[in-house]
């Protein structure tokens, strides 16, 4: 129920007033040298920066202004407030929204178990449960229950497939233990009650095992009382440090890439998170393999990273390295603060345009060529740095790629621009010759910025000769255009200009 007054927001109002001249700013540095204040202003050459931008205050608290804080912030012009209600209205989770467990019970009475105490919070049931109460546990047809996982069910794999043949087979249940890595569950609270030989569990996750336990379900008609599991249950908070080093320890095995294990990356489940608020009911982003993408029409968290290594960090030549994604390029690909749902949809539309396009490159292998499509997406960058509208996509895309009518013109105008890069391209292929080393070609630093320079100055030329339309240009029309023809956007998306 508390406000905040005006006297806050003027002592940092103030506090900006320092700022709003190399004069003043060189006083700050003067009167407190090496302060930390000090080496911060030098580090970040602040007095430099402000012959091109504006300083600009941006006032955070966890309550809202009173009439006092509202008449002031009016008076001035260089203070944003951002109060609780902001806050939580744009407040993006990094932590996955998990559906509510209810409770589990095994059933033990005939079989052996082995119990592990770590700690007072922290024990482990290991058991041979049936696979028919393990099929019955809430969650699996939703896969809610593997939300922990680090991946899906990857689909029908040869594993699955043997694993589902091995089920029907009824003559391998008694053996199924000796042969089969078990499951690894974790739980707020496991108990053994030996009086009705039982083992309960209450919120729960399976860690591991994703693919037997659904290659089980699938194949439930064929289950016995004599098929068992081998089930790790540990006893800990299923949110806890020690759950998550379980699931990675537990999962370290081969099969496993790199990018599962950044499946419960805070960074990845805010992104899933975004998309999830903003474009929820078009789209979505896979961050874990073979997890259910609603029927949606999905990308990748790995084909994002590779896209933004071609776009944002303009390295083209090192898309076929995808490898990097996850490891050494993670946090310069995904941990910038621009990296949200906006960008990545932007760079997955512009690939989508690509896509639509190369078949129109005579060189039918240079067509079908991965690297291709990622030369082409840096191009488009280089080409969009030189232009206001441009840079005002880069700079942030969300104008361009929220609603229906926005993505259908942004894909227009991507459109037109891929097809003239297309062009451009066929010529230096042709020049090249039938011994054109695109393989090599692609993977050259050297090459790629060469060829694009020469794209570029080609597109500088013929717009500034009136040749071919600006892109804000083409902007404007597409807009134009689209509304004249339909002002409503369609509920059933809008064709196949906007991506579906």
């Amino acid at each position: 129920g508390r406000t905040i007054g005006d006297r806050g927001l003027r002592e940092f109002s103030g506090t900006l007033n320092q700022f709003d001249s190399t004069e003043s700013i060189q006083n700050i540095v003067d009167a407190s040298p090496g302060r930390q204040v000090s080496s911060l202003i030098n580090r970040l050459d602040i007095m430099s920066l402000l012959q091109s931008y504006t300083v600009r205050g941006v006032f955070v608290a966890n309550m809202e202004l009173d009439a006092n804080g509202e008449q002031f912030l009016n008076s001035v012009g260089n203070i944003e407030f951002v109060g609780r209600d902001r806050l939580e209205s744009t407040y993006i989770a990094d932590e996955k929204i998990l559906p509510d467990r209810s409770n589990a019970t095994f059933d033990i009475s005939d079989v052996q178990i082995l119990e592990y105490t770590v700690d007072a919070a922290t024990k482990a049931i290991i058991a041979p449960i049936k696979a028919t109460d393990l099929i019955a546990i809430e969650g699996i047809s939703d896969q809610s229950v593997f939300a922990y996982n680090v991946r899906g069910p990857l689909g029908n794999t040869k594993i699955n497939r043997e694993i589902g043949r091995t089920i029907k087979d009824k003559s391998f249940h008694k053996q199924f233990p000796l042969f089969h890595n078990g499951i690894t569950i974790v739980s707020n609270e496991a108990s053994v009650n030996l009086s009705d030989g039982s083992i309960n569990l209450d919120t729960f996750f399976v860690v591991n095992g994703c693919q037997s336990l659904t290659a089980l379900y699938a194949n439930r008609s064929s289950l016995t009382d004599d098929l068992r599991i081998l089930t790790k249950i540990v006893s800990v908070d299923v949110q806890s440090d020690l759950s998550k080093t379980i699931t990675r320890f537990s999962n370290n095995q081969n099969g496993v890439k790199a990018r599962d294990f950044k499946s419960n990356n805070a960074l990845q489940i805010r992104l899933q998170n975004e998309f999830n608020d903003i474009y929820g009911q078009d789209y979505y982003l896979e961050i874990q393999r073979g997890e259910d993408t609603k029927g949606k029409v999905a990308t990748s968290n790995e084909q994002a990273g590779v896209l933004l290594l071609g776009f944002d960090l303009k390295e083209p030549w090192n898309s076929r390295r995808r490898y990097q994604v996850f490891d050494d390029k993670y946090n310069d690909i995904f941990a910038r603060p621009e990296v949200n749902a906006d960008r990545i949809l932007m760079v997955h539309l512009i690939e989508y345009v690509i896509k639509d396009n190369v078949s129109e490159i005579n060189n039918e292998l240079v067509a079908k060529y991965d690297m291709t499509r990622y030369t082409i997406l840096y191009i488009i960058r280089k080409i969009m740095e030189q232009e206001d509208w441009g840079q005002a996509v880069l700079q942030d895309p969300r104008a361009y790629v929220q609603g229906q009518l926005n993505r259908k013109a942004f894909v227009q105008v991507i459109d037109r621009l891929v097809k003239d890069i297309v062009i451009d391209l066929n010529s230096e292929i042709e020049e090249a010759g039938g011994d054109f080393d695109y393989k090599s070609k692609y993977r050259d630093k050297d090459w790629i910025e060469n060829i694009s320079r020469e794209i570029l100055t080609n597109y500088q030329k013929l717009t500034s000769r009136g040749r071919v339309l600006t892109l804000e240009t083409e902007w404007q029309q597409a807009i134009e255009k689209i509304n004249a023809q339909d002002t409503a956007p369609s509920t059933t998306g809008v064709g196949r200009a906007e991506v579906r």
